[in-house]
């Protein structure tokens, strides 16, 4: 070996325990990056998800490549991202519901708090209550009569027991002190078709994917859940001034990736979903999707983290209440 190698390897001794990989992190990413949605294509999340991915990937200067993988209100992914390796090349998009889906779910394969580290909050979006075309309600305060008066043959959609259209519902069955016919779906996108379809009565899901379906008329819009009207949907009422008073509720999403990433590599990606927050194509898309992007401080590992503990605390007691377990 020669004196330069000698003296090379010395160096390399010589470094603290654990160096070496810090260096190798401070040049993430050197390939691809998989982001996890844990629902189907085409639904509000994926359409975030494709909208932030590629601002975020010329940030990284690497390609984010969005997967799939839907069922059981988001676990069946996120089950996957909790068993991936913790080197930022699986990241996540989730709803709200990984806030809750440990209220609800007895067998989790992983805990919400431990398994995930959070990076940041990345969107709010409102949620609306609209009904297949030919329902007979024309109002919101007459749908909530009818649901009142019918409730028990009243077919009531969702994306999955646990998800916000699910909490949604539970809420208004609550508020209303009428049960419905609660059905199930594996994402909104079939919950979507069988409304349009006519094979289901109402859906409570977030504006992103129905505000399209709500402007053509191919759905009858009766309320938001936000505190005030959309700016985008100026003449739909909150549930709120339909007679519900102070009934709001709406979905946030958030970036996460496996527990005990490094450091360096969180601070990359924080990074790169700030300056995608700030993209003038990705504010004006978000506008017309009725979404808000995340401030500064909700793009945070601290922020999506305050978030998530604040979504728990909103609705553990309804969930105790209702009793409502999945195996």
């Amino acid at each position: 070996m020669t004196i330069q190698h000698w003296s090379f390897a010395l160096a390399l001794a010589a470094l603290p325990l654990g160096a070496g990989t810090a260096m190798a992190q401070n040049n993430y990413p050197t390939r691809n990056v998989t982001l996890v949605v844990p629902y189907s294509a085409g639904g509000p999340t994926d359409t975030v998800a494709r909208l932030v991915a590629e601002p975020m990937s010329r940030a990284l200067g690497q390609q984010i490549i969005i997967e799939n993988i839907g069922g059981a209100s988001g676990t069946i992914g996120a089950g996957q991202v909790a068993r991936a390796d913790a080197d930022g090349y699986t990241l996540m998009l989730h709803t709200s519901a990984q806030a809750t889906n440990d209220l609800f779910y007895t067998k989790l394969a992983y805990g919400s708090r431990e398994a995930f580290q959070p990076i940041g909050v990345v969107s709010h979006t409102p949620m609306t209550l609209v009904g297949r075309k030919d329902l007979p309600p024309g109002t919101a305060a007459e749908a909530l009569d009818y649901v009142r008066t019918n409730g028990e043959d009243v077919a009531f959609g969702n994306a999955g027991v646990g998800g916000p259209s699910y909490l949604c519902g539970l809420l208004l069955e609550n508020r209303l002190e009428t049960p419905m016919i609660m059905v199930p779906y594996g994402g909104t996108g079939p919950a979507l078709t069988d409304l349009l379809g006519g094979q289901i009565d109402l859906i409570c899901e977030q504006a992103t994917n129905t505000i399209s379906h709500i402007r053509s008329g191919a759905v009858k819009a009766y309320a938001t859940t936000s505190a005030e009207r959309l700016p985008s949907l100026p003449d739909l009422p909150t549930l709120a001034e339909s007679g519900l008073e102070g009934f709001e509720t709406t979905v946030w999403l958030g970036l996460y990736g496996p527990a005990e990433m490094p450091q360096p590599v969180i601070d990359t990606v924080v990074a790169a979903l700030q300056e995608a927050l700030q993209d003038p194509l990705v504010t004006e898309r978000f506008a017309e999707l009725a979404t808000t992007p995340a401030t500064a401080a909700e793009a945070t590992p601290e922020g999506l983290q305050a978030t998530q503990e604040a979504e728990v605390a909103k609705w553990q007691d309804l969930i105790a209440a209702t009793g409502i377990k999945v195996d």
